[in-house]
């Protein structure tokens, strides 16, 4: 008869867990890619970097030395954009326009994903491939028909006509993206909701639409940037209305003509970006988890 000895060597030499070998390749591929995402990082980062700072120095500081410091950092840039620009003025159109848009295209785009996702009818299908068609349309070849549409319903450079073609510019992304997060929610939760009294609608806003916020987080940043970046649509139908930011910023770089203030330049440029930047600092915890989900299921 044999009795095993166990020794504390022995025990830790068995439950000592096995690193896994790295081969030569792997190296290699892991330090090509940190490499390139380096190289990647700072071709994103520097002119960010280089555009904030030449928004506090004068044109000639600009000529002179382009990657020094600012000799003062003074906010007269961002004061003569402002308010002598009409960049003020802009921004709040721009926020107001990207925020309504973004509201009713997030609601409809939920609802309508919802319905075609869990739901089967005649033409569910058809209707989910228009939505698709209406990704790949180019969107200069509406503004034609946009412009007579809009003029017809007397919307024509006004902020609601921006508005309402933002919504219809968007809708067809919103509901490509929350398509998939809504087919994969369990049916279950919604037998159980429905033995539980509720009806379609509190079905929808309270429990199905809270468990798919990761996706409504990245479908609205998506749409955010989309829409406050748009320069096509408000220059087509919205040229003799209230500008928005983007109009308002090319117009400010071509009055100038050859004298160039790059100072107030620069600093309207970072008013333009310096939103963006915040709205993807607070909800990137939210598009992290979405995409983890989604590459999960």
């Amino acid at each position: 008869m044999s009795t095993k000895v166990s020794t504390p060597e022995m025990k830790s030499l068995h439950f000592q867990p096995r690193k896994p070998a790295t081969s030569t390749g792997d190296k290699v591929v892991g330090a090509v890619s940190h490499t390139a995402l380096t190289i990647w990082t700072l071709i994103v980062i520097l002119p960010l970097l280089w555009t904030f700072m030449s928004s506090f120095k004068t044109s000639s500081e600009i000529f002179a030395s382009p990657f020094s410091l600012p000799a003062e950092w003074k906010l007269d840039n961002y004061i003569k954009a402002w308010s002598e620009a009409g960049i003020g003025s802009a921004f709040l159109n721009s926020v107001i326009v990207v925020a309504v848009a973004l509201v009713i295209v997030m609601v409809l785009g939920a609802m309508c994903a919802y319905v075609l996702a869990r739901y089967t009818f005649p033409g569910s299908r058809a209707i989910y491939y228009l939505m698709l068609a209406g990704l790949t349309f180019p969107i200069f070849l509406a503004m034609v028909p946009l412009f007579f549409v809009l003029k017809n319903m007397g919307l024509l450079n006004t902020l609601p006509g921006l508005i309402l073609v933002y919504v219809g510019f968007a809708l067809p992304f919103t509901v490509f993206f929350l398509f998939s997060f809504f087919k994969s929610l369990p049916h279950e939760i919604t037998e159980a909701a429905a033995l539980d009294g509720a009806g379609e609608w509190r079905t929808f806003f309270q429990v199905m639409l809270p468990m798919a916020k990761p996706g409504l987080a990245s479908v609205a940043i998506f749409n955010f940037l989309g829409l406050w970046n748009q320069f096509l649509i408000p220059v087509s139908i919205n040229a003799a209305g209230p500008r928005v930011l983007s109009q308002e910023l090319a117009a400010f770089a071509g009055q100038m003509g050859y004298a160039v203030d790059y100072g107030a330049l620069f600093a309207a440029v970072s008013v333009t970006v310096i939103p963006v930047l915040i709205v993807y600092v607070i909800f990137q915890r939210q598009l992290q988890g979405s995409v983890s989900q989604g590459t999960s299921k």
